[in-house]
């Protein structure tokens, strides 16, 4: 099977002439044509079919490539390919993987399945693995690859290179290698570059960067992503608290975090998880969207509350009837806006308790303005409209009350959510809406009573 594709335009027609075959049942000239195929384009292929299409194609699949492909799939997609597979083809498909992508299957399967696969492997493997698996997935420690080259400082790059040299390979991602002292006590890296383009007799210590930090085994996934963006890096070491090496972090798997918070960020917009299956079975999907229709409607019953607390106003004045989804749409458009760059912000690292109170008073005024503009356009509107000037100045109002609360909403809500531990992507939408629209309504018909009634 090829490592690489020659290029993205010959890749697609392979998959297309592939999938041809698959339809014809003409098994053969697939198979052939699957194993000009990287793992990670045979995994995306899986992805984009429905179930019975996908396990004729993982039938064809060469059992020496399994692991690579299941390494590539997304969470549901690989638990729902892992759960047709008998134990003893999940150990021999998971064999001779790198730690980090056995660790991200093992996650997937029940802790009996999970036994069998770490007995399979030898001491050394085993040890290595369970000790990625303590640390949790979305942390430097779960990312890691315990597969590391190290070097003392006190050695020659002669010494290095023929060392080198005996081991025959590197690991995938090496542009460096990573100096320790005996104690295994990380202490910089020391660039491939510079071993080659170097005076053989130098001295290690001589030569290393000692400028590289590692990362802490305990850093969030998002944080290691950042570090790799900020300072250009391909690879990095991971050390636990007490500075002591426990593998590497490479360039490979933070553009899978990348890609993944990109995925979990526009699949937030539908309320869904992004390795939601799109073929997955109709009772699994229905289930999954259901919890979040529910609290939709819940919501929405909570905004008609507020309406129904003013249904006599509403009888006798049909204007208001017909401008208040303009309260309400207004309101959630701005808090939108800012909820977004505040999430985006939380995100990037880039909003802080230091900043914070900054940001609350801009968004403020930025609430302020926007709702005074758009305030005078409505109220003007709506004179014109129904001629009666009381009502152009109720929508005036309460337009610019709500743009104000949803402004702070914006800012306010991702960061309570984080304190406790919610998604802010996910949930932070339906809250906003929801206090959005129960503001809006309540004010612009609570003002609408007080002086039209």
């Amino acid at each position: 099977m090829a490592e690489t594709a020659v290029n993205q335009e010959e890749s697609t027609e392979t998959l297309r002439e592939m999938l041809k075959a698959l339809g014809e049942g003409n098994t053969a000239v697939a198979v052939e044509l699957l194993n000009l195929l990287h793992p990670a384009e045979i995994a995306n292929t899986l992805e984009s079919l429905p179930h019975r299409e996908r396990k004729e194609l993982w039938d064809l699949i060469d059992e020496e490539y399994r692991g690579e492909v299941l390494a590539h799939l997304g969470d549901e997609v690989r638990a729902s390919v892992i759960d047709a597979m008998e134990t003893a083809e999940l150990v021999a498909a998971t064999e001779g993987l790198d730690v980090d992508d056995m660790a991200d299957i093992l996650q997937d399967l029940p802790e009996e399945e999970t036994q069998k696969i770490l007995q399979s492997m030898s001491n050394q493997d085993r040890m290595r693995l369970e000790h990625v698996l303590s640390y949790d997935e979305d942390t430097a420690g779960g990312l890691m690859n315990t597969d590391t080259i190290t070097v003392r400082p006190d050695v020659t790059l002669d010494t290095v290179m023929r060392y080198l040299r005996l081991r025959g390979e590197l690991p995938s991602t090496t542009d460096s290698l990573i100096v320790v002292e005996r104690d295994d006590t990380y202490m910089g890296m020391l660039p491939l570059a510079d071993i080659l383009t170097h005076d053989p007799d130098d001295l290690v210590e001589s030569m290393y960067k000692h400028d590289v930090k590692a990362i802490k085994a305990s850093k969030s996934a998002d944080e290691v992503a950042k570090r790799f963006e900020t300072h250009d890096l391909v690879s990095s070491a991971v050390v636990d608290d007490e500075g002591k090496l426990l593998g590497r972090i490479t360039i490979d798997d933070v553009v899978d975090i990348i890609r993944e918070a990109g995925e979990a960020a526009f699949m937030a917009q539908g309320r869904l998880g992004e390795d939601d299956d799109i073929f997955a079975p109709i009772m699994i999907s229905a289930k999954s969207r259901a919890v979040w229709l529910g609290i939709n409607l819940v919501t929405a019953l909570m905004a008609a509350w507020v309406i129904g607390l003013f249904q006599g106003t509403l009888e006798q004045i049909v204007a208001l009837a017909v401008l208040m989804p303009i309260v309400a749409s207004m309101g959630g458009i701005a808090g939108s806006q800012t909820l977004t760059l505040v999430i985006r912000g939380m995100a990037m690292g880039q909003v802080a308790q230091s900043n914070l109170k900054w940001l609350f008073n801009k968004e403020l005024a930025v609430g302020v303005l926007n709702g005074i503009l758009w305030a005078m356009i409505m109220s003007g509107v709506a004179i014109l409209w129904f001629d009666n000037f009381q009502i152009g100045a109720i929508i005036g109002v309460a337009l610019i009350v709500n743009h104000l609360f949803a402004n702070v909403s914006g800012v306010l809500i991702p960061i309570i959510m984080k304190k406790l531990e919610i998604d802010p992507a996910i949930a932070g939408g339906v809250v906003l809406t929801t206090v959005t629209d129960m503001m809006g309504f309540f004010v612009f018909l609570g003002l609408a009573t007080i002086i039209l009634l």
